[in-house]
């Protein structure tokens, strides 16, 4: 494959964009810490331990809502699509509920697979769904002439060249704050990723789901309310 797909002039179809966009969290971080706790009190103590445990927040992620700077605060020890392992975090969000769904549905299922325990039993968790709103400068892989490569940016596995665009984005300057593109979990469903944690913001009042997931070898199910999504794995 050749090292690059793009011209240099490909780049002048970034634009200004404003796009609300959905997130999903396990929900489950506060329950955890009751179980090792009395009361109330003792909780908000243990939960500022565990705070001042964490990494410290980039200066650019500093004051921003916790569900709109964690991702930037922990960078990860493996790839996601527009990320090298240990490079800073980025925020990824779809622009339905059900494209948070389906990309959920395959990454709770690998690492149900890759746990040991896990593999002949069935797990069961809590998601909170929330939108959150980018405003700023974004490439938009969706359109030509990006979308001539349609099956490269939405690869199932390798993210070689999406790495490769991420990299050579950040050096057209100036450079987008998210990168728009298409899942590879949901025909039709839209994906950003997001660098620039200025450009997050909550609206208000924004909408949160809860959703409850259930994972065994085969199948993901997905509950919000009276909605079941369904996601046959292996």
């Amino acid at each position: 494959m050749n090292h690059r797909l793009w011209e240099d002039s490909w780049f002048d179809s970034r634009a200004q964009a404003q796009r609300d966009l959905w997130r999903g969290v396990e929900a489950q971080h506060r329950v955890a810490t009751m179980r090792l706790v009395d009361d109330l009190h003792d909780q908000e103590m243990l939960e500022q331990l565990l705070e001042a445990s964490k990494p410290a927040l980039p200066p650019v992620a500093k004051g921003l809502h916790y569900l709109l700077s964690t991702p930037f605060r922990y960078p990860s020890p493996w790839a996601s699509r527009f990320r090298l392992p240990n490079q800073p975090g980025a925020w990824y969000g779809a622009e339905e509920a059900h494209t948070v769904a389906a990309e959920l549905a395959h990454w709770r299922w690998r690492f149900f697979m890759d746990s040991d325990g896990f593999r002949e039993e069935e797990l069961v968790t809590e998601h909170t769904f929330f939108q959150a709103r980018f405003a700023g400068l974004e490439l938009d892989l969706t359109l030509p002439p990006w979308g001539t490569h349609r099956d490269i940016w939405r690869a199932p596995a390798d993210y070689t060249m999406c790495h490769k665009l991420a990299q050579a984005s950040s050096l057209h300057a100036p450079a987008p704050g998210a990168i728009r593109y298409e899942s590879a979990r949901r025909e039709g469903g839209h994906c950003v990723v997001v660098f620039e944690p200025a450009s997050l913001s909550l609206p208000g009042p924004h909408l949160q789901q809860t959703w409850i997931c259930k994972t065994n070898k085969g199948l993901v199910l997905l509950v919000h309310d009276d909605e079941v999504l369904e996601f046959r794995q292996g």
